[in-house]
């Protein structure tokens, strides 16, 4: 009787994110010394969660080492975006952070480095992925919060990025919520009230369903509209829309914007 044997397992592909080449060196270093008692091949490299996110739109990548602290789009924020990723790899963030915001990783059940990465540590986290999965939405609320620089759809099967500096209102539709840009509009499947408590900064509610950009203003005009919530339409730079002001909202939004300089 003969006996057949298991083909053995493919390499772990690893995308390694990280602002500075340097530390993206080390990695790479660190896991080719590794690669005898864990296959592992390195499949992309990238400078921040942007350019991360687009690599996982074209290569299938099982663990991502991905540093904390980046320009552009930082780690916790790739990793919020993950959840509209089809097949999104386990996370390993690489981290500088003081004591405090280990312990807010180990809370979180994420597995983490920290600088400068040790050899035993890295194959350590490499050989715990057969028990990993994708980071949940529960562990990412447990992770440091901070607002977001962009929003994420879906569209035609590809994954797009929106900057919220770009966002010039944000409008309730059913379940998801159109955002418009001064170029054309996208439908995000998020919460406008989460969306309010995250980006309370930058964006004002005119109405139970809009929120819009404190810096798109210009001004406003009496409604035409035979409308008993709204007297009021806010003006907006870029677009032609004129947005309804809810009564309730009208004193709140004249004085923001008399506050901010509109």
């Amino acid at each position: 009787m003969s006996v057949v044997c298991a083909p053995p397992a493919p390499p772990v592909a690893v995308l390694i994110v990280d602002d500075e080449a340097p530390a993206r060196a080390r990695l790479r270093d660190l896991l080719a010394d590794l690669a005898a008692e864990m296959p592992n091949q390195v499949v992309a490299e990238a400078e921040n969660g942007i350019v991360a996110l687009g690599v996982l739109a074209a290569l299938k990548v099982d663990v991502a080492l991905v540093d904390i602290r980046m320009p552009r789009m930082d780690g916790i924020e790739f990793a919020r975006h993950l959840s509209q990723v089809a097949q999104p790899p386990a996370v390993i963030f690489v981290t500088a952070y003081d004591a405090y915001a280990v312990q807010a990783f180990e809370l979180s059940a994420v597995d983490y480095l920290l600088k400068p990465v040790r050899p035993a540590r890295l194959l350590a986290a490499l050989r715990k992925l057969a028990r990993q999965r994708p980071l949940s939405a529960a562990q990412l609320a447990r992770l440091p919060q901070v607002a977001r620089s962009h929003l994420s759809c879906h569209e035609r099967g590809r994954l797009l990025l929106i900057p919220v500096t770009a966002i010039i209102y944000l409008k309730a539709d059913l379940k998801y919520v159109t955002v418009r840009t001064r170029e054309r509009e996208f439908l995000v499947d998020e919460s406008l009230t989460h969306l309010e408590q995250e980006f309370g900064d930058q964006f004002i509610r005119l109405h139970r369903s809009v929120l819009v950009a404190r810096d798109a203003i210009i001004g406003f005009s009496r409604s035409a509209a035979d409308d008993a919530e709204a007297q009021w339409q806010a003006l907006l730079r870029d677009v032609a829309e004129r947005l309804p002001v809810s009564r309730r909202q009208w004193p709140l939004v004249k004085s923001l914007v008399r506050r901010s300089g509109g």
